[in-house]
C-alpha cells in the first residue's frame, strides 16, 4: 500500500494533477503514462507462469489467460488515448525509462512473491478507479468541455462494443469499469496460493 503511495506521489507530481485546473491535454498525459506501466504487470505475470509451466512440466491452472487478458485490456486504454493525443519525444523517452524501471523490477518481484506482487497491483488499479471517477465528475461538471460533446473514438466503440453516438463519457466509464475488475481480479489472486485453480475463466 505504501509502495503504491510513493509511486502515486511522483506520478501525480509529473501529471500536474494536483497544479492548477486538469485540462483534456493534462488528462491524456496522465492517461496515457499511466496505461503504459499498467499493461506491465499482467504480461510479466504471465511470462513468470508460462516458464513455470515449461520448466516444470506442469499445468498453470488457467492463471496465464486471466493475466494475458489484463495485459491486453490496458493496452487497448493506451491505444485509445492514443487517437487522441500523439506524445513527443520527450514523453517517449520517459515512458522508455519508466517501463524499462518497471519491468525489470516487477518481473524479480513476481518471481520472489506473486501474492504480493498481485495485491500490489491491486491496489495501483484502485487508485486508476479513483482516477477515472475524477475525470467523470469533471466531465459531468463541465470541467472539460472539449470531451462533454466529443464523440468516442472508432478504436473504442468496436473494442467496447459501444453504440456508434457513444461519446468520450461513454469510454471513460468503460475503462474505469475495465480497472475495477482488474482490481477484484488482482486482489481475488493475491489471496490464492499461486498452485490454486483460477475462479475466473477465459473473458471473466
Amino acid at each position: 500500500m505504501y509502495t503504491v503511495k510513493i509511486m502515486r506521489f511522483f506520478f501525480d507530481l509529473f501529471s500536474g494533477y494536483h497544479f492548477g485546473a486538469m485540462n483534456e491535454i493534462k488528462w491524456l498525459r496522465r492517461i496515457i503514462f499511466l496505461e503504459t506501466v499498467a499493461g506491465v504487470p499482467g504480461m510479466m505475470g504471465a511470462m513468470v507462469r508460462h516458464l513455470h509451466s515449461l520448466r516444470r512440466l506442469q499445468r498453470d491452472h488457467g492463471w496465464i489467460h486471466t493475466l494475458l487478458e489484463e495485459a491486453e485490456n490496458e493496452r487497448m486504454h493506451l491505444l485509445t488515448a492514443l487517437e487522441l493525443r500523439k506524445p513527443g519525444p520527450v514523453f517517449r523517452f520517459s515512458v522508455l525509462m519508466a517501463q524499462g524501471l518497471f519491468t525489470n523490477i516487477f518481473f524479480l518481484a513476481y518471481l520472489i512473491s506473486p501474492r504480493f506482487c498481485h495485491r500490489f497491483v491491486g491496489y495501483l488499479e484502485e487508485d486508476a478507479v479513483k482516477t477515472y471517477t475524477r475525470c467523470l465528475a469533471e466531465i459531468d461538471s463541465g470541467h472539460l468541455k472539449m470531451w462533454c460533446k466529443m464523440p468516442a473514438p472508432p478504436i473504442a466503440i468496436e473494442y467496447w462494443r459501444l453504440g456508434e453516438n457513444a461519446l468520450m463519457r461513454d469510454v471513460i466509464l468503460a475503462i474505469r469499469a475495465d480497472e475495477a475488475h482488474h482490481r477484484l481480479v488482482n486482489h481475488t489472486l493475491g489471496g490464492m496460493d499461486p498452485n490454486q485453480k483460477n475462479p475466473f475463466g477465459p473473458g471473466q
